[in-house]
């Protein structure tokens, strides 16, 4: 059987681990993941920022890594994916305004397979209007964004993750070991925590 292929939709200034972290655990395990950016092509890179909580009234950001992309977005077929990851960061906030982005967001959403969004992810969530009826986590500053969406935004602790069905979010990168894990028990995997 082949190995389930997950498609992480990001862009520049997405958060480093929110990218690097979901990329190289959920390949390790076996999973074919591709990345892809609106407007750009496998091996180009994308910029990606730091976010860190240091007792300021919001997190601080610093410049990351170069992440080198293995998917060309104008390429992609939703249909030939098992699952949808979108991380945090900057990203969300400019990928949202890409209609194929949203409509590959749907995809997912209308089949029912399993989506993972984190931090400022779920922003590309409540921009294809697919939260109506829905409950779940993002940074708390996504909270509002949630609502005027038609979903429910449920506060979680920075470490935590939050699944209603299909859907599996987390506030922040402090929660990728729980995020990571419900998500593969949503994708099927067997998880042993």
């Amino acid at each position: 059987m082949a190995a389930k292929r997950i498609l992480i939709l990001t862009g520049d200034y997405v958060e480093d681990y929110e990218i690097m972290v979901p990329f190289q655990a959920l390949a390790m395990l076996g999973y074919a993941v591709d990345v892809a950016c609106p407007g750009k092509k496998a091996g180009e890179t994308i910029r990606t920022s730091i976010h860190d909580f240091e007792g300021d009234q919001t997190y601080s950001e610093k410049r990351g890594h170069n992440f080198t992309l293995n998917a060309t977005f104008a390429k992609l077929k939703p249909e030939k994916y098992d699952a949808l990851v979108i991380p945090g960061g900057r990203a969300p906030e400019y990928i949202r305004l890409d209609q194929a982005v949203l409509s590959i967001v749907r995809h997912f959403d209308a089949a029912k397979k399993p989506i993972a969004a984190i931090c400022h992810g779920l922003q590309v969530l409540s921009a294809a209007g697919v939260l109506k009826g829905r409950t779940c986590t993002a940074y708390p500053a996504c909270g509002p964004e949630i609502s005027m969406a038609g979903g429910k935004y449920v506060e979680v602790p920075v470490d935590k993750a939050h699944v209603d069905g299909n859907f599996v979010t987390a506030p922040a990168w402090p929660a990728h070991p729980a995020w990571l894990a419900a998500f593969l028990k949503v994708l099927g995997a067997k998880v042993t925590i």
